[in-house]
Formats: structure tokens, sequence, C-alpha cells
């Protein structure tokens, strides 16, 4: 008999999630936006500090938005944390922009403020200034923001937060997706909360809220007939979607409670292993853990991160090393860095084990049980 597959982060649904979307689905409202995607964003400003949100197809979809009501276009560069999913850098091109790479810091993996310091004042010596800053809340843990922002604010460079991982984190007490000119959550099929795919947009401004909806509606001007003055996109949420969102955004403080156990049982039963360390936390917030994260030093454990992960695998458990840092990355050789080694070094070392909120305890020891079979060996 086959063992159940473990997988890294599945979706995981209830029964207010299959009502909702039932009560769509007989209301025949089937189309893009709708009643429940009022309520939805609605529900979810509640949770980010009253921010305006507008629902979309995507996170990717929010950060291209964000990117082109700051401005951003042909030439321009973009400072981009290195160390995240190509979606934190893919929409700059998209406006035929560049980005350049800053890496992590040690004590966190998030974006370093003094390498960021040191770009935008090259930067500045140079006579360019980049068009804005989008930092990346990575694995569920918010961003060194304080420091972040005063660096910004020197220049007067706009900062995107790409929340993507990070909803249900804070960073000194204030919701992660706040800081900043605007933010950006996704609800792609492995996040804490799905939509199945989807995002959403959050800005403090509400100008940036109504144009985001205007340009993710196709631009459509205000007539009768289909009229066009701007260049627009299909980004809006279906109101089915939004429906699954609201039951799913209901749960969201469990589902953290839950990762977070995950986390704790993890570090109890490898933190005594040598050679086995866990991402860093930062202690000026509270992280939402994502994803539970183990870094592994070779000469120490006795193996590699990817004899571990080919491990698991065979036992049919899903695990995965830890984002390769774009600098890394064949579609951004040209692009500029700043630092890199602590990027380089977690990728090379990192492993992110299964932490979804429909394990058992059982389940969490079957992957302890690989790991340390693969350290007595």
């Amino acid at each position: 008999m086959t063992t159940p597959r473990l997988y890294l982060s599945p979706p995981h649904m209830g029964p207010d999630e299959r009502r909702l979307l039932l009560e769509a689905f007989d209301s025949n409202w089937v189309a893009p936006l709708g009643p429940h995607v009022d309520a939805f964003e609605k529900e979810m400003s509640a949770k980010v500090s009253g921010l305006h949100c507008v629902a979309l197809s995507s996170g990717t979809a929010g950060l291209h938005l964000a990117l082109q009501m700051l401005g951003v276009s042909r030439d321009d560069e973009v400072l981009v944390s290195s160390l995240t999913f190509a979606a934190s850098a893919n929409p700059v091109t998209y406006l035929g922009a560049k980005p350049v790479f800053i890496d992590a810091e040690a004590s966190s993996w998030n974006m370093d403020p003094v390498l960021l310091a040191e770009e935008l004042e090259a930067c500045a010596k140079r006579g360019k200034l980049p068009r804005a800053v989008v930092v990346v809340d990575l694995y569920g843990q918010c961003a060194d923001y304080d420091v972040l922002l005063a660096a910004c604010a020197k220049y007067q460079v706009p900062l995107i937060e790409d929340a993507a991982e990070a909803l249900g984190a804070t960073y000194q007490g204030k919701p992660a997706g706040t800081f900043g000119a605007m933010g950006v959550l996704s609800f792609n099929g492995n996040k804490i909360i799905t939509t199945s795919g989807g995002g959403m947009l959050l800005a403090r401004d509400e100008a940036f809220a109504t144009k985001a909806r205007f340009l993710a509606q196709q631009a459509r001007d205000p007539a009768p007939h289909y009229e066009h003055s701007h260049i627009g996109y299909n980004y809006r949420l279906s109101n089915l979607l939004a429906a699954v969102g609201r039951g799913q955004l209901s749960v969201l403080e469990e589902r953290v409670k839950v990762r977070r156990a995950t986390n704790a049982f993890y570090r109890q039963a490898l933190s005594e292993l040598p050679g086995v360390a866990f991402m860093p936390l930062s202690k000026k917030g509270e992280w939402n853990a994502w994803l539970s994260v183990i870094t592994i030093d070779p000469k120490v454990f006795g193996a590699d991160r990817e004899t571990i992960r080919l491990a698991l695998e065979k036992e049919n458990i899903e695990s995965r090393p830890v984002w390769k840092p774009m600098h890394l990355q064949p579609v951004f050789k040209e692009c500029r860095v700043r630092g890199g080694r602590v990027g380089d070094q977690a990728f090379a070392n990192g492993l992110c084990l299964p932490s979804g909120t429909a394990m058992t305890d059982g389940d969490r020891q079957r992957v302890v049980d690989v790991i340390r079979r693969v350290q007595r060996r």
C-alpha cells in the first residue's frame, strides 16, 4: 500500500468555503466581480488596518499594477529582494524596467537594510535613483521596515511590500502588507489561505486603489459603449473565488496557529541534531510560519540538503530547496546585484519542510524520522 503523499503546503478547505462557493454558484454570479468580491475586500481591509483593498487574479498582477502606478517605465531601475520567487522581479520587466537585486541579511533572510542604503547612495551619486523598491517578506516573516523605510525616505523612493507569503504576520505589532506605499498579497494554492489563484493589492491612498480597479478591468472609461483611453488588464478576481477566499480568511488565525505549532514540533525534534539549524527569526515581529525551513551544514550533519530532499522524496514526502536567488537565475544574469553571500548560502543549505495545516503529529513525525535516518547513516 502506497504511503499517502505529504505535500509542502497544500490547500486546506473547510465547510464555510464550500457553503459560500455554492451560494455564489447558485446565485449565477460566476463572472469576475460581484458581491463576494466586495465582501472579501471589505473583510480583508479589517485585517490590514483599514487599508484600501483590491481583489485581483494574482499577487503578480498586484505587483505589476503597483509598479505601474508608481510610474515605473522603460529603462528605469527597481531595487528588489534577491532571495525570493521570480514573481517578485518579473513584473519589473513587464514595464521595460530593470531589476537590481539586494541580498538578504543573515538575521532574517529578508532584504539587508545596510545593503539597500549603500545601493541607494551609489545610485544617487550616479544621478539615477531607482523608481521604486520591492521588499519581500520571506517565508512569512516581515522585513525590518523601520530601517528600510527610513533609507527609502532619505531619497524619496517609494517602497512596495511583497507580502505574498506573509498574511497573518506582524512587524512591530502592525500587520504584514501595510508598510510602504502599497502592499501585495497572494492567494495561490500553496499560500496560508487560498482562492486557488488570486491576490490582493493593499493601498494607503484611495486614489491608488481606484486606479488599480480601473486598470484591472481593462481600463474601461465611463460610457454606455466600450471606450478606452488607457491600456488595461484583465486582472480582477472571480466572484466564485472570492467566496472561497472569504471562507479561508475567517480561519486565518487558526491556520497561523497550526503552522507555528508545526514549526515548534520540528524545532523540538530536530534542533539537537548536529549540523541542523532553522531559518533565523526576527524579534521585531511575529511570523505566520508559512513554511518551516531548516539549514544543513553538510560537514557537521554528514549529508547535504539534496541528500535529505531525495530521501524524503523516496518516502513520498515533498520538500524543496530554499528559493534560488534572483541574481543566480539565468534570465537575470545581466542584472546588477549588491551582496549575494547570504542568499547563496541559504539556497545551498536550506530546505523547506512540509507545513500544511491539515498535517497530523504522525505526518510531522514521518518527516522527522526520515531526516534522523539520513543523519544516522
